[in-house]
């Protein structure tokens, strides 16, 4: 069988995407306060902080260890039994602050963006994790898992932070935000009009 070469595109374009991603979660935690961004805003205590600390210590793994290319960063809370029983790894101690975890986040991401760099997406890793059949994978299975890791907590960060202050959207400015472009009035009389909708509907 003729071996085929991967169109370098793909690649440069799934890092891409995998970016976007990254750059949305550190934006979330911009003009937060320390108190704000470890703020617990759901039932099982999701807060912002907690969610960019995730995200890194998920990517360091799969992007790391995975392919035998451990980073530089130790993370006991994703190894040790007592710390994963406490959650460890959804939420910052009092002296991971946003400045640390935000910079643990960049070394970790210029670590993969090196695998990336230097493995094709072909590349064979293991994750332990995933059992003995399913953990057998390749650098391109991984990097779309972490794509849709990264942007389903990126999702789940957009309502924490809009919970948390109302800020909204999928990019800074100047870039589009997603949003239609209308004022508070217009918000409150939208969401006024969905909630009247919903209540027309039995319980």
């Amino acid at each position: 069988m003729n071996h085929i070469e991967e169109p370098p595109e793909i690649k440069s374009v799934l890092q891409r995407y995998l970016q976007l991603q990254r750059d949305g979660l550190v934006w979330k935690l911009e003009g937060l306060s320390e108190r704000a961004a470890r703020w617990p805003m759901t039932v099982t205590g999701s807060n912002l902080l907690g969610i960019v600390k995730h995200v890194a210590s998920v990517e360091s793994g799969y992007l790391g260890a995975v392919f035998g290319r451990p980073g530089a960063d130790e993370l006991p809370w994703m190894f040790e039994s007592a710390e994963r029983d406490n959650n460890a790894d959804m939420w910052a101690t009092a002296d991971q602050s946003i400045e640390w975890v935000t910079a643990l986040y960049r070394r970790v991401w210029a670590h993969s963006d090196q695998t990336i760099a230097e493995l094709p997406l072909a590349a064979a890793g293991f994750v332990p994790w995933w059992g003995p059949e399913r953990g057998r994978v390749t650098l391109g299975q991984i990097l779309v898992h972490v794509i849709a890791e990264t942007a389903r907590h990126l999702g789940q960060a957009d309502i924490v932070r809009e919970q948390t202050d109302g800020s909204v959207g999928m990019a800074p400015p100047p870039r589009a935000t997603s949003m239609a472009n209308q004022n508070e009035e217009w918000w409150a009389e939208y969401t006024a009009g969905l909630r009247t909708l919903a209540e027309s509907f039995p319980e």
